[in-house]
């Protein structure tokens, strides 16, 4: 699968060189920073959007005492 990505001129320029000093592509270090950052976006993001839900009504949120009662763990 195939994504296309714009950058600034900046990160664009840094890139080039990194890949001209490394001898790698571009596109490995695009992928290799998606690939190692990809689970704190989604950690950070998707949890936003929960906290989001909670506030606005569309998610319950439970105490720990009503969970440990309801799963009777409180014995």
């Amino acid at each position: 699968m195939t994504t296309s990505v714009r950058f600034d001129d900046l990160i664009e320029k840094r890139l080039d060189e990194l890949a001209k000093k490394t001898g790698r592509s571009k596109s490995f270090y695009i992928r290799e920073l998606v690939e190692s950052h990809l689970d704190d976006l989604e950690d950070y993001y998707l949890g936003n959007s929960g906290l989001e839900a909670v506030r606005e009504g569309k998610e319950k949120i439970h105490s720990s005492a009503s969970v440990r009662e309801q799963l009777g763990l409180d014995d």
